[in-house]
Order: structure tokens, then C-alpha cells, then sequence
């Protein structure tokens, strides 16, 4: 599972995840990559689902890039307690992702290979997607 070596404070305020992506919204390794189209919190298992997908998939072949890192730390407070009492141990690390973000990239495969494995990693993921290729990106942004 990704989560960061070490962290300047353990626990994070809970953010917003308002706007567009302004960066990573291009593809820059690969030659097709999955864009977020709605705003999501992705857990790390999540990613590491999606990736083994892919790898599997396009077995072994190719190569993929993730562009996405967990380093929000999420906290949970036990079922049935009270209020009160401070906030809640650490239970996992999240990306936050935007719309427009390239998530995943993949190279070195054919196309529709490309296009199946990044199918398949989308459903591991709890943000809808669409899948473009470099060549959709250079006219324009991804919306």
C-alpha cells in the first residue's frame, strides 16, 4: 500500500476538493492514461487494486505510471462512542483527486490492450472516469 515515509503532523483538517485540476492534467509518460471526471477522495488499497488490474491485464507488458499519491491521512472514531473525547486514530491514507486529474498512464502495448487494462482499472475506483489517449490532450484539456 502507498502511504508517505514520514509526515509533518500525523492528523490533517478534512480540506475541499473544490475546482478543476490545474496540474496533472496532462499526459506526459505514457501514451493513454484514465482521467477523473468528478471530484474523489482514493484510498491507497483503491490504487493498488487498480494497478494490479492493469499489470495483470496486460500481463506484465507495457508500463504504467501512477500519478496519484495517498498522502491525506483519514481518521475514524470507533463505532459507539461518545462525542467528544479529541479525534480519531488514523485509519488510512487518501489522494485527493480533481476532475481533470490523469490518474494512470500506460505505454509500451497496443492501443486496445491500453484502452481494456484502463477499463479495467476504472472499476477498482470510486471516481468516474474516461480514458484518453496523448493525442486527445494536446488539442485541449481534459473537462
Amino acid at each position: 500500500m502507498l502511504m508517505p515515509k514520514r509526515v509533518k503532523r500525523r492528523k490533517q483538517f478534512r480540506g475541499s476538493m473544490a475546482g478543476k485540476a490545474s496540474r496533472g492534467n496532462k499526459i506526459t509518460y505514457g501514451e493513454y492514461g484514465l482521467v477523473a471526471v468528478d471530484p474523489a477522495w482514493i484510498k491507497s488499497n483503491q490504487i493498488e487494486a487498480a494497478r494490479v488490474a492493469m499489470t495483470r491485464y496486460m500481463k506484465r507488458g507495457g508500463k504504467v505510471w501512477i500519478k496519484i499519491f495517498p498522502d491525506k491521512p483519514v481518521t475514524a472514531k470507533p463505532a459507539e462512542t461518545r462525542m467528544g473525547s479529541g479525534k480519531g486514530t488514523l485509519e488510512y491514507w487518501v489522494a485527493v483527486v480533481k476532475p481533470g486529474r490523469v490518474m494512470f498512464e500506460v505505454a509500451g502495448v497496443p492501443e486496445e490492450t491500453a484502452r481494456e487494462a484502463l477499463r479495467l482499472a476504472m472499476h477498482k475506483l470510486p471516481v468516474k472516469c474516461k480514458i484518453v489517449s496523448r493525442a486527445d490532450l494536446e488539442g485541449g484539456e481534459a473537462e
